[in-house]
C-alpha cells in the first residue's frame, strides 16, 4: 500500500486519537522527545551559538520587527 506522506499522517493522528493505551503513548512521547533533542546535536556549534543568542536577545527584547527586517530583505523575497 503505498500512501502519500499526508494520507499517512492523517491515518496517525486518526489512530493516535482512539489510543488509550498509557504506556504506548509514553513510549511515543520519548520518541517525539528523542527526534526533537537529536536535531540539536546535528547542527554545528556556530550554528548553535546563533540560536542561543537569538533566544538571549528575544529574552531582552532586543528584536527587530517583521516589517523592518521585510523592509531589509524586500529585494531579496
Amino acid at each position: 500500500m503505498d500512501l502519500s506522506l499526508e494520507h499517512k499522517k492523517i491515518e496517525l493522528i486518526q489512530w493516535l486519537s482512539t489510543l488509550n493505551d498509557t504506556s504506548l503513548i509514553d513510549q511515543l512521547m520519548k520518541l517525539r522527545e528523542k527526534e526533537k533533542a537529536e536535531w540539536w546535536n546535528e547542527i554545528s556549534a556556530d550554528e548553535r551559538a546563533s540560536i542561543e543568542k537569538g533566544i538571549q536577545e528575544a529574552n531582552h527584547k532586543k528584536l527587530t520587527s517583521h516589517s523592518k527586517v521585510k523592509g531589509i530583505y524586500e529585494k531579496w523575497l
